[in-house]
């Protein structure tokens, strides 16, 4: 009974703990719910108002329609230089569920740095740059109507004699650009630009991540539909040089997501599981020596499509970030071997005097 009454009174200090970590005020927003740019703006002003010792925000660029491009970074402070990991959603501006997740993810690990060993070690050796919405004009739009709900690309006009808005930021990096898995017509849904990086908003990420490639180990970029993890490259013919490596933490990760919810995944680079493309973001990340670059695409496989139902946000988030910590997870561990070691032992401490309290052992 003592043993138990012990657990009890830890599993609420915990409990405690992790509601001031996140804020009481974090609790009035709802993560079930599809939300508008501007709502993920306040909230993005939330979550640093609440952790002001480890959330700040960055802007590094603006889009066509010159609103700010701004992502937050969250990390311990530290007086030594910081490897990092980049994560963006809502390239796409039909695709929701991501800057959905890109929300659930950052909730995730602010709830969890203080009372999980393990997370709490990752701010300290890394920060993470976040983008909810990178798209944010395309998003914006995609709100307006119905008519508007399926809307892809950026909201640039076209060149020339092409009168249709847009391009399709996926395709507009100068990663073998406008090779394969591209259209040149203006007005499709692939269409690539006139030039690389004709459009702000790449040239602003490709900015930031060339000024920040020797700190970043990590690369993803949070799509939707289909249920892969993908690794560079879009082109049939390029292999990135630590393909296995990729693949091996690949298939880690859809193991991981699979045990949430059951939901199967697969791994592979474009050309293999899904189309071949060129110009991607992914592909630019691993050209440039960012050496972990991964690409997801969430729920579904095509039943709901763009338009996944609100309640399958939670489930969806859910299996997908544990399949970005189990990548997190890996590149971490492998750059910061005596920190994962550490980690490991205070878990196992842990355990342990649990067990010892629990069995009444004294």
């Amino acid at each position: 009974m003592k043993g138990s009454v012990i657990l009890v009174l830890v599993v609420l200090a915990l409990v405690a703990q992790d509601r001031l970590a996140g804020g009481q005020e974090n609790k009035l927003y709802d993560y079930t719910k599809y939300h508008t740019m501007d709502e993920i703006s306040g909230w993005m002003n939330q979550m640093e108002r609440e952790n002001p010792a480890i959330v700040s925000s960055m802007i590094y660029g603006q889009t066509y329609e010159n609103r700010n491009m701004t992502l937050l970074k969250i990390g311990s402070n530290s007086t030594t230089p910081k490897k990092a990991v980049w994560m963006d959603c809502g390239i796409h501006a039909r695709e929701w569920i991501t800057p959905a997740f890109c929300q659930h993810f950052v909730k995730e690990i602010l709830g969890s740095y203080q009372t999980d060993p393990k997370v709490n070690m990752l701010f300290k050796n890394l920060d993470f740059f976040i983008t909810p919405v990178l798209n944010m004009d395309g998003y914006i739009y995609s709100w307006k109507d119905n008519t508007t709900r399926l809307w892809r690309k950026s909201r640039s006009p076209g060149t020339g004699n092409c009168t249709c808005i847009g391009t399709d930021l996926n395709r507009n990096f100068n990663a073998n650009w406008g090779m394969v898995g591209i259209s040149r017509n203006c007005c499709s849904t692939l269409y690539n630009g006139p030039t690389p990086l004709s459009e702000p908003e790449a040239q602003a990420v490709t900015d930031f991540l060339e000024a920040h490639q020797n700190q970043l180990l990590c690369y993803l970029t949070i799509h939707s539909y289909g249920q892969l993890i993908l690794v560079p490259y879009g082109h049939p013919n390029i292999s990135a040089p630590n393909y296995d490596e990729l693949m091996e933490v690949g298939l880690t990760a859809v193991n991981a997501i699979k045990a949430v919810h059951g939901k199967s995944y697969k791994v592979g680079t474009p050309p293999d599981v899904l189309y071949a493309v060129s110009g991607s973001t992914m592909d630019f990340a691993r050209l440039i020596g960012i050496p972990y670059s991964f690409a997801f695409e969430l729920r579904d496989k095509g039943h709901c499509g763009f338009l996944l139902p609100e309640d399958q946000i939670q489930p969806t988030c859910e299996e997908a970030y544990q399949g970005a910590m189990s990548i997190i997870n890996y590149v971490h561990d492998k750059n910061f071997r005596g920190s994962a070691i550490a980690v490991t032992a205070t878990l196992w401490t842990t355990l342990v005097a649990s067990w010892i309290s629990s069995a009444n052992v004294f």
